[in-house]
């Protein structure tokens, strides 16, 4: 298994499926408010966008960088969530 990662440049394309989304999550956690992450995928990643916003509603933009047919490249950006004015209740799981 090879996997590329420059900081918050993650590439998925070698990794077997299974292992993709709870790496792009992880490290989605690990930025802070209003940093983001790159990611390089070998297919369009609007399912995993709809996964965040299931999971974390309001808190993830995904801005298109390339847009396949080859492959893709995004943008994960961690926006200010609801406890930004205020403690987090436990549904934001730290994001």
């Amino acid at each position: 298994m090879s996997l590329t990662t420059y900081g918050t440049r993650i590439d998925v394309r070698a990794l077997v499926p299974r292992e993709r989304h709870p790496l792009i999550f992880n490290t989605f956690r690990s930025l802070g408010s209003g940093e983001s992450m790159e990611l390089l995928d070998d297919h369009d990643p609007r399912p995993l966008y709809e996964q965040f916003q299931a999971e974390k509603p309001g808190l993830v933009a995904l801005d298109y960088l390339e847009n396949g047919p080859q492959s893709w490249r995004v943008r994960i950006t961690k926006l200010a969530g609801a406890h930004a004015n205020g403690p987090c209740r436990g549904s934001c799981d730290g994001a």
